[in-house]
């Protein structure tokens, strides 16, 4: 079975607690990505997602620039060990409700994230290789 290290992005882009909405916007333009990890150093604080852009600042009037992307950001982490199973990983998105996970090594050091969508396409693609296998291997039915 596949871990979660065979289909994440590794070493995603990130951006500190402290810079702008501004600054993260425009890494999510470069970078074509919707959500950044926030980390202080090495220590994964949070995410910032476009969507946290926009619900949580501009709609009420914050100026992108003077905002911080600790004002706008969701501390709550969902995270999972790359060396997971992605079946594993893919029922604790679908059981927290998240379409994205942060990969973390065993010493809870940030290596990468997925998206739920990466996921069940590896899942949907090791399950129709299963069966394509599964048939040309079973017996053939005798004819009568």
């Amino acid at each position: 079975m596949k871990k979660l290290r065979d289909v994440m992005t590794k070493d995603p882009t990130v951006i500190n607690a402290k810079d702008s909405l501004k600054a993260a916007a425009l890494k999510m333009r470069e970078q074509n990505v919707g959500p950044l990890p926030v980390c202080d150093g090495e220590r994964l604080t949070g995410i910032i997602t476009d969507r946290d852009i926009v619900v949580r600042a501009v709609s009420q009037g914050k100026d992108p620039n003077g905002t911080t992307v600790a004002e706008a950001m969701t501390g709550q982490l969902e995270y999972a060990f790359e060396d997971e199973d992605l079946s594993v990983v893919a029922e604790m998105m679908r059981a927290k409700g998240v379409r994205r996970i942060l990969a973390l090594d065993r010493n809870k050091k940030l290596v990468g994230i997925v998206a739920l969508s990466d996921l069940l396409e590896e899942l949907a693609e090791a399950e129709v290789s299963e069966t394509l296998e599964t048939i040309s291997t079973a017996p053939t039915p005798a004819a009568h």
